[in-house]
């Protein structure tokens, strides 16, 4: 199982970014899928979570201005972002889990700053 992650980068407060996740070698559409962030010197932390049947959940900080859908014919999960704080900078990353087993893809870097 793999995951690519891509679509980070720097905004300006205010802005929006959308992050994709593409998913491979796993049966996608029977597994949950999370983008979880890591700031500097913080724990990981998740933001945002959808289910196989399309039920979603957010960090406090994030809701009602991030929004995680999946694509299950692309096998690819997205992270929509508006309203971009200074507090959003992190690396984020996708996570998976497939019979036991956690799959984590390479973080993309999100800076947001003036």
């Amino acid at each position: 199982v793999q995951l690519q992650a891509s679509g980070g980068g720097l905004v300006q407060p205010g802005g929006s970014l959308r992050l994709s996740c593409a998913v491979t070698g796993s049966i996608f559409s029977r597994n949950a899928v999370g983008w979880y962030r890591q700031a500097p010197g913080e724990q990981r932390e998740l933001v945002a979570a959808i289910t196989t049947g399309g039920s979603t959940n957010y960090a406090d900080s994030v809701k009602g201005r991030f929004t995680i859908s999946r694509d299950n014919a692309r096998t690819t999960v997205y992270l929509q972002m508006n309203s971009l704080k200074p507090e959003d900078t992190a690396a984020y990353y996708c996570h998976t889990r497939q019979y036991g087993m956690d799959y984590w893809g390479k973080g993309t870097q999100v800076t947001v700053s003036s």
